[in-house]
Parts: structure tokens; sequence; C-alpha cells
């Protein structure tokens, strides 16, 4: 009976001390705690972006208000949440590349729970609105009711910027919106501009037609812009057939899709541009022309003049369309005796990530910043591209965008882009390139640029026009530039095809015209998936142009969740596969994948539950020969 009672004793101790160190281990991590985050993107951790942005961009302290409403679990869970990312922004600090540990933190915040008139006047008066907060029951019909505020007020030096609400149902995108306002803020205080060129005076595509939505109303890129992300500054470049120079205070500029050619004069002022140094230029061109409210959407082939400067960086745009049948945009339509049929464009290629498919294989690059890890993104209307690398001997040309296998060419006049279901593919078919870099992408990239440099394209070639550009960018300093061979990547294509003509101001108020009803439907089915990868493939080319990586860190925060990845590759198309094969060999693959989900499952909801068992096993048999052994 001692011995029981000794033992019992001790035992008792030894849990009051592991009960004690547990108390005292949560009480320390309760506000002292680290998140290890594995996720490529850091979903649940600060971005390394973000932690940069308050860290070093910042020159003089940022302090955030929080207004708060508690009460209700749906908000209590949020405003923690919310506390906690907060913390993070506050205590961010990072090791740089060199080893050595980043300035501290400028981020400070208070949060602030009006409850008395006096203190949600004081909000009202900051610019924060009181809201009707609700939260509905699982179970029941019912609901309960509340009104609060969940809203942000942001002051750095004499700016300050209001959110007036912020959804509690809502917690994805918030770091991404949060260090947008940052950057917005510090832009317009420390009077920091960002500005961009856009190249006019060729019937180009601009930021500013009404060719992002279905529909007669105004609504384009430059005013999504300038809402969302301010702190990108467009200025339109009008080179005057040459006569005038580029802006050197210009970070990058922006070639969009021409109507008019460009002559060599021109052109050689923007390889002037370039050879300054630490420049860039983004082109969003093609062979393929099509002009605005073309019902018919009738091709043409022209470059307008803009291989040569291409041709002198090492890329060769081919006087071709690139027709993607495996990635063909579709719809599905009703014929007249109701049978479901699908209508294709296989000149909209709508381009999917695979991490199946090896480096050389994949439709684009999600490393890239034009395609940050994207899921899925559309280019109109390609042309295929070759790369050169001999013509830039110090510089890099890297594939970001290719199409699927099963793409033909076509180098006739005209084509019809319209949607159709009688499509004919054309041999030979093989992947075309659609997107190239040159030069050294981006400033944390692996490759050694100490010594790297961008070849004039015109330099020792014939008459300089009165244009002296250096042989090559100065040492050190390349400047970069990027084709993506689509036409209308910036522009929602069946909408700038089917939406009316603008009416002149005397007429508008007549009501607006009808668009074409079939391009109205692809229009919106084009705006309701591909939309948001337009919009962000833009904002990746900027921050490409700008070589401002920590941006781009925290755009990943709205991509959308990654899919659990399985060692089953999916069938690739052969040049001799019928659409019918390939559905076939599409079938045998999904129950494939299909029956390893069901093995997954089943192993992982036994696999524990035999582990426990196996040790209970394991654990019996040795207690009973500890018994046989044991000496009384």
């Amino acid at each position: 009976m001692e011995r029981r009672a000794k033992a019992a004793t001790t035992t008792g101790l030894y849990l009051l001390v592991i009960a004690a160190i547990l108390v005292i281990a949560n009480a320390i991590s309760y506000k002292n705690f680290a998140r290890l985050d594995t996720t490529p993107e850091d979903r649940f951790t600060l971005s390394l972006g973000s932690k940069r942005i308050v860290c070093e961009k910042l020159t003089q302290d940022l302090n955030v208000d929080v207004y708060v409403t508690r009460g209700l679990a749906k908000t209590d869970l949020f405003i923690q949440d919310l506390t906690d990312l907060l913390k993070e922004y506050e205590a961010a600090s990072y090791k740089r590349a060199d080893g050595s540990k980043s300035p501290p933190s400028k981020f400070h915040f208070t949060l602030i729970e009006p409850k008395t008139e006096a203190e949600k006047e004081a909000a009202k008066k900051e610019g924060l609105t009181e809201q009707l907060l609700d939260e509905r029951s699982e179970t029941t019909d019912q609901a309960t009711l509340t009104t609060g505020f969940m809203g942000f007020v942001l002051k750095y030096g004499n700016e300050k910027e209001v959110i007036g609400f912020w959804p509690p149902d809502s917690t994805q995108g918030l770091e991404f919106f949060l260090s947008n306002k940052i950057m917005e803020l510090r832009s317009r205080a420390d009077k920091v501009e960002t500005k961009f060129g856009l190249i006019t005076g060729h019937d180009e595509l601009k930021i500013t037609d009404n060719v992002i939505a279905p529909g007669s109303q105004p609504f384009n890129l430059k005013q999504i812009f300038d809402e969302y992300f301010p702190f990108y500054k467009f200025e339109d470049v009008d080179l005057q057939n040459g006569d005038a120079e580029i802006d050197k205070e210009l970070v990058g500029i922006i070639i969009t899709q021409p109507q008019k050619d460009f002559t060599e004069k021109e052109l050689r002022r923007i390889d002037e541009f370039l050879m300054t140094g630490n420049k860039a230029a983004a082109f969003f061109v093609s062979a393929v022309n099509l002009k605005a409210n073309d019902k018919d959407m009738k091709a043409s082939l022209n470059t307008h003049g803009l291989e040569k400067l291409l041709d002198g960086y090492g890329i060769e745009m081919k006087r071709e369309a690139a027709l993607d049948f495996g990635s063909a945009f579709r719809q599905a339509a009703l014929t007249q005796l109701g049978q479901q049929v699908w209508l294709l464009n296989p000149g909209v290629a709508v381009l999917t990530a695979d991490e199946d498919l090896d480096e050389n294989e994949r439709l684009f690059d999600p490393a890239f910043p034009t395609f940050f890890r994207m899921r899925e993104v559309a280019l109109p209307f390609p042309s295929p591209l070759l790369s050169h690398p001999e013509k830039q001997p110090k510089a890099t040309i890297k594939v970001v965008a290719r199409t699927s296998p099963r793409t033909s060419v076509d180098a006739s006049d005209n084509i019809v882009m319209r949607h159709s279901n009688e499509w004919r593919e054309t041999a030979p078919q093989e992947q075309r390139v659609v997107g190239l870099s040159v030069g050294c992408p981006e400033k944390d990239d692996k490759q050694d640029c100490a010594n790297g440099s961008l070849a004039s394209a015109f330099a020792g070639k014939g008459d300089n026009m009165g244009i002296a550009a250096p042989a090559e960018t100065p040492p050190g300093s390349p400047s970069r530039v990027l084709v993506i061979s689509s036409s209308q990547f910036l522009a929602n294509p069946f909408a700038r095809s089917g939406n009316p003509p603008p009416m002149p101001p005397q007429l508008q108020m007549m009501g607006g015209q009808q668009g074409d009803r079939e391009l109205m439907v692809f229009a919106q089915e084009y705006q309701r998936g591909l939309f948001r990868p337009m919009i962000f493939g833009f904002k990746g080319t900027l921050d490409f142009l700008s070589n401002d990586p920590d941006l781009l860190a925290v755009n990943a925060k709205l991509q959308s969740e990654p899919s659990l990845k399985y060692s089953s590759k999916k069938p690739k198309a052969e040049a001799n596969d019928t659409e019918e094969t390939m559905k076939k060999k599409l079938e045998a693959f999904k129950q494939e994948r299909s029956d390893l989900q069901n093995k997954v499952q089943w192993t992982l909801i036994l696999f524990p539950a035999l582990l426990v068992l196996l040790f209970g096993i394991v654990r019996w048999r040795m207690r009973e020969a500890s018994r046989d052994k044991m000496a009384l």
C-alpha cells in the first residue's frame, strides 16, 4: 500500500508540473507566437513584399486606427484574424540577401471600439460609416442584428486614407488591399511617382477604350487603375514621327496593338530610350489585327513595322495567326432542335497552369510577373514568336508563354475570327511561343546580371537619323523587353467587337445602342472568368516594368487556393489525335484520378486507426512481458 501511495503521489506531482508548464507556455505564447507558413505564396503569414514596404519604403511612421464593434461570433473571429495580421505588420522584419537585418517596421496600429454616442460621432467624423452587422444561424432561420463599425483610418505624414467599412465575412485580399493603400499613401506623401509611358499616335488600342465589359456604358482599364492602384501614373507619349524624345523620367513604356505603321525614326526613339539603361518596354502586339465594333471579327495580318525593332532584340514575330484548338475559348449553345453544341474560337487561346508539365512544355510561366501565380489567362489573337539569342549575347531570352500542341497557323490575308462549331484543324500542329522576355526580369533573379547588357536594335545599322544611341546599355544596368504576342491582351475581345460604336454627345440622350447579341453572350462569359487575370496580368507587367518584386508578392494573396497535386499526369495531345480520341484520353485520366482520390481518402481514414490499434497491441504485449518477468 505504501508503495502504491508513493507512486500515486509522484505521478500526481508530475502531472501538476506538466500542467503548470502548459499553462505558463500558453500564457507566454498568447502574445508571443510565431507561425510556420509552408505555402508558396505565404497565404497565412505576412508576405515578404509587405514586410519590405513597411520596413524600407516608408520614410516616416504610419499610424492605423482600426474601428471595430464586438459582440457577434463572426465579427469577433474577424477582429482576431485582423489583429493577428496587424501585429505581423507592426513586428515585420526580415533577413536581407546580404545577411543583414532589415530596419524596424514603421507600422503602428490602435484598436478602437466606439461605444458611447460621443465615440461614435468621433468615428463618423473620421470618415467611418456605421453599418448593419448580422449573423445568421446555420440551423434555424433566425439572425442576430446589430449596428457597428468595421473600418480603418491610415495616417502617414500629412496624408490620410479612410476605408469606411470592410465586411467582416471577407478576409481574403485584406493584406493585398492594405499594402496597396499603404503604397498609395506613400506615393502621395513622399511625392513618389512611378510613371509609365503609353505610346500613342498609331490608332492603337488604348487603356481608355470601352473594351473591357459588354455594354455601351464607359468602363475601361484606366478607370480601374486610377481607383484601385493610383500610385501607378500613365503618360501619353507621342513620338511625333520620331522628332520627339521619350521622357527619361519614365520607368518604362507600353506599346499596344497599332493600326498605323511605325516609322524607323520612331522605332529608333524607343531603342534610344531603352539604351539609357534600367528601362523597360512591354509590347502587347501581334500580326493579327481586328477593327473595333466589327461584329464579323475579320482579321488582317500586319506587323506595322514593329518587326524591325523586335528583330534587333532577338525576337522574330511571324506574320501569321496562331489558332490554338487545344486551348480554344469555348461557349455552349443550343441548336434550333434544342441540342447542345460547343462554339469554338481558337483565335482566343485560354492558357491554364499545369505543374505536371515539364518547364519547356508549360503554357505559361507562373513565376513571371505578368502571369504571377495565375491559374488561367487568355491571349486573344496571338502570333508565333521565334527567339534568336545570338542577337543578344549579353542578355537572356526567356519563353514566358506558349500555346498548346494542337496549334495551327493561318497566314491568309483575311481570317474570320468569329465563334463557330465548324472550325477545322490544319497540319502541321505544334506548340508556338507567344510570349518572350529579354534581359534579367527581376531584381531577385538568381542570374548574375552584373555584366548583362541589352544590345541596341539599330546601332551601326544605316543612317542613325540624328539619334545617337549607344551600342548597348551600360554594364550592370540592362534594360528589359517583354513581348506578349496578343493583339487584345488588354481587352475583352468579344466586347470590343460586339459593343456598339460610341455615340456623339448630342445623341447620347436618346439612349445607348444595343451590341451584337451573340458576341455579348461571349463577352459576358469572358468577363466572368478572364477579367481578373487580365487586370492582374497588366498589373504584374507594370511591376515588371518598374522592377518592383514587392507588390508581386502581395498580389499572390488574391490568387485562388492551390489545388492538391497528384503524381498522375494529364494526357498529352499527339499530332494524330482527334477531338474524339482526346476525349477518351481525358475520360480515362479522370477515372484514374478518381481512383487515386478514393485510395487517398480511405488511406487517411483507415491508416491512423490502424496505427492506434498497432500501438495498443504493442503496449499490451510489452506490459504482459513485463509482468512475466516481475519478481515478487
